[in-house]
């Protein structure tokens, strides 16, 4: 039997599938929880050191980049990243330039997370 997931997409696929009855019933005993023992301190990581390999291809990037930054959420970085990559693939935007864009997307969103937490 396969483990069910248990990250934010989960539960909110289980909050959904709730009727509202039970929705407020979920939201309430998590609010229960928060004041139990105040907010938790998410702690953000420092981002992966992985170097870039040579003739790196724009979805290699787009892996290493989630692997350098696991803290940062890929839905957040989805829609540009999926942008830069169809720009290169179908317009022949140099590959290159768009690996560098992709590699400062994730830092910016790397560093709008930092502030969020400062």
């Amino acid at each position: 039997m396969k483990k069910k997931s248990r990250n934010a997409d989960a539960l909110l696929k289980l909050f959904d599938s709730l009727d509202q009855e039970r929705q407020t019933s979920l939201f309430d005993y998590a609010e229960f929880l928060l004041s139990k023992g105040g907010p938790v301190v998410k702690e953000i990581g420092e981002p992966l050191a992985i170097p870039k390999p040579d003739a790196e291809t724009v979805v290699g990037a787009i892996k290493r980049m989630k692997r350098a930054y696991p803290m940062v959420d890929s839905l957040q970085v989805f829609s540009t990243a999926s942008n830069l990559m169809t720009e290169h693939m179908v317009k022949g935007r140099d590959v290159d330039e768009v690996i560098d864009e992709i590699e400062t997307l994730f830092e910016q969103a790397y560093r709008d997370l930092l502030k969020e937490f400062e």
